[in-house]
């Protein structure tokens, strides 16, 4: 299964928690916590599909962690957040 990679910004307890897609440029996500902000991206991810969709376009393939932290623009955001897998399609709940 292919894996986007995901940013996640935790600004601590009193703060939400917001995540974001390298390589969606403008896919977000959040939560009040971690476990809300995973839980949300399989929407983000999908609603930001149907947007390209809706332009005829096709969301981009997912680059490696390793691509990813060769690519300056996002170097510094992998040194100083955590970075996370979410796996898309997701799975059908069963």
């Amino acid at each position: 299964m292919p894996h986007y990679i995901a940013i996640i910004e935790d600004n601590g307890p009193d703060e939400a928690v917001g995540m974001w897609f390298p390589d969606l440029p403008g896919c977000i996500s959040g939560g009040d916590d971690i476990e809300e902000a995973l839980e949300n991206a399989p929407e983000a991810v999908a609603l930001y599909a149907q947007e390209l969709n809706e332009d005829g376009r096709e969301l981009p393939p997912p680059r490696t962690l390793d691509e990813l932290k060769a690519d300056p623009a996002f170097a510094d955001d992998l040194r100083n957040h955590t970075a996370v897998l979410i796996e898309w399609p997701p799975l059908a709940a069963e």
